[in-house]
């Protein structure tokens, strides 16, 4: 796993504060990431309880379930992450979208513009891999670019695998106060781009680089 030096070292409350503040950036995120035809302030909107009849049914509810994930994460920032914590978090990202939610995948499943199969999981598997990247002698930062990078490659559940991962991964980037992790609207082609590249070659360090130098965002002093 190649380290990242931390951008950012912020107290628990500026932490706090900063995914306060930058919930509904990633929330959006994770609309742009799977395509979803919304926009920002559409999406702020249906965050903000207002209805808005142009917007379809699933992306309200995606929009939704992304809300309650955060609202999840923002109240459990201290926990310890285990396999009941990521299966937690899908459990809020993809209620109602996917076969099973909350629950690791029992079958195959296919990745638009990739011939990459991954693997059906097992819990013990996929319970090792994350205790591996938790306990590894690196950064939070470097932690976290790779939890969603592994997140994302591995499919573990049916639907919701990038948002599941980038939830994770600022999971562990805000209870460490090292930075808070979104895809700017300007950056979201190249990043799907890099992503197809590392499903077909397994190699993530570029896809990582690239995040390091372009989604990473905190307070200073």
């Amino acid at each position: 796993m190649k380290n990242y030096a931390d951008k950012f070292h912020m107290t628990p409350e500026q932490s706090l504060f900063l995914a306060k503040k930058k919930w509904d950036e990633n929330v959006y995120c994770g609309m742009r990431m799977e395509n979803r035809a919304v926009t920002f302030p559409q999406t702020k909107t249906i965050l903000q309880g207002i209805n808005v009849p142009s917007v379809q049914l699933t992306d309200i509810q995606a929009i939704l379930n992304m809300r309650d994930a955060w609202s999840f994460l923002l109240g459990s920032v201290r926990q310890s992450v285990d396999l009941d914590y990521l299966c937690k978090l899908n459990d809020y990202i993809a209620r109602g979208e996917a076969l099973e939610w909350g629950k690791l995948r029992t079958g195959s499943v296919m990745i638009s513009g990739t011939e990459y199969l991954p693997p059906v999981p097992s819990a013990e598997m996929v319970g090792a891999e994350l205790s591996a990247i938790l306990d590894a002698d690196v950064t939070a930062t470097a932690k976290a670019l790779e939890a969603f990078a592994w997140g994302a490659r591995g499919q573990f559940f049916w639907d919701g695998n990038k948002r599941t991962g980038m939830t994770l991964a600022n999971k562990i980037l805000l209870a460490a106060g090292v930075g808070f992790l979104t895809i700017p609207e300007r950056c979201m082609e190249q990043f799907n781009t890099l992503l197809v590249g590392y499903y077909d070659s397994g190699y993530s360090e570029g896809l990582k680089d690239f995040l390091y130098e372009n989604t990473i965002q905190g307070i200073e002093g």
